[in-house]
């Protein structure tokens, strides 16, 4: 598979070569959706594109932006497009761009080189960090090495992924990343993931049990991963992704609207319900991103805040977008039904009502939107 150069790279933006790539994503998309497996053309066509290095650091290879706005911004549009044209492959390459973040602020100078030597055969990374009781231990060995035991669950990419960054308790103190090979086949266990939406995704599980771990696969300190801002206002990524997805819900309606549909008033009202409800997404999404990249305080809250309302905006769409379409966009093979069922379940994070009520919290205290935009 050719790959693009650093020249090449620089003479066109990653939006412009996401764009360029997304109705082929689309195609390929109701493929993977139709019979599931890991989306490797998919991701293989990304790499060739360069969008899997765009977002690693400098010294891996990574573009480089004119200050972390721009990057962050740069980022958020292409989690946008990828989400726009397929769901599962955004989660699997926010996913990435998670963990080459994660490398970038803990990685040992040889950890990143060796992430650069992976970057330039095509690789994939994933952050996985839930897991069934009783969770992933980091054990000693007599002999002085380590290895984990224990499994991971909702592994997005389990089997298809080049490397995965996972937490792991060691006997005492906080968890630890540990960067694994996410590739064997033995490992992974898709069996359970069986569902309507996200198919491609192949979030399974993962076993780690007995597998070796020397000290050059551990990334960080222990605790590292949940240090905030970057924990919790990295939500704003997975956010964008969701938010592509209801763009791409908003196109697929006004597109299948019928003459007759558009001529009622009543009907043109549900659709200007989307828009506003897409367009609200889109600007707490975008100041979620831009607060992340300024590292602010108040960012965790605005995280936390950010998720609800996209949340309610994808709701909401999904909601008007059938009672707009009607039985269509139930319909096996239309795009519309499919953006539905991927979307209904990316939706669901863990604990909305935790984050809605953290973030109430900040508010109570002070006025997070800053001195500039005071409420009160």
């Amino acid at each position: 598979m050719s790959r693009l150069s650093t020249s090449q790279r620089e003479q066109e933006t990653p939006r412009v070569r996401a764009s360029a790539l997304a109705d082929k994503l689309i195609e390929l998309g109701v493929r993977y959706d139709a019979a599931p497996v890991f989306p490797l053309e998919s991701m293989r066509m990304l790499a060739g594109a360069g969008l899997h290095r765009d977002f690693a650091s400098p010294q891996a290879g990574g573009t480089i932006f004119k200050d972390s706005l721009d990057r962050y911004g740069s980022l958020m549009d292409v989690l946008r497009i990828i989400g726009r044209a397929d769901l599962s492959v955004g989660r699997l390459f926010e996913g990435h761009v998670n963990a080459l973040a994660l490398l970038e602020w803990y990685g040992s100078p040889d950890q990143i080189s060796q992430l650069s030597h992976a970057l330039s055969a095509g690789a994939f990374y994933g952050v996985w960090a839930t897991e069934p009781p009783p969770g992933v231990k980091l054990i000693g060995r007599t002999d002085g090495s380590m290895k984990l035991e224990g499994a991971k669950s909702f592994a997005s990419g389990a089997g298809g992924l080049s490397h995965a960054i996972v937490t792991a308790m060691p006997r005492t103190g906080s968890r630890q990343l540990v960067i694994v090979a996410a590739d064997d086949a033995q490992r992974a266990n898709l069996s359970q993931w069986r569902m309507r939406g996200m198919r491609a995704s192949n979030s399974g599980i993962y076993d780690l049990t007995d597998l070796r771990v020397s000290p050059a696969d551990l990334l960080g300190a222990p605790g590292d991963y949940d240090l905030d801002p970057w924990f919790t206002t990295g939500a704003w990524r997975f956010a964008a992704v969701q938010l592509g997805g209801i763009e791409a819900l908003l196109s697929e309606t006004r597109d299948a609207m019928s003459d007759q549909a558009r001529g009622d008033p009543l009907q043109r009202a549900k659709f200007a319900d989307c828009v506003v409800a897409a367009r609200t997404a889109y600007l707490w999404v975008r100041e979620c991103a831009a607060r992340a990249a300024a590292q602010d305080r108040d960012g965790p809250a605005f995280a936390r805040l950010t998720r609800g309302v996209v949340e309610r905006a994808g709701l909401d769409v999904m909601e008007l977008a059938t009672r707009i379409i009607g039985t269509r966009s139930a319909m096996d093979g239309q795009r519309i039904d499919k953006i539905i069922r991927d979307l209904s379940l990316y939706l669901r994070q863990a604990g909305p009502d935790y984050a809605r009520d953290q973030a109430a919290l900040a508010w109570l205290d002070h006025d997070a939107w800053g001195s500039e935009d005071a409420l009160w």
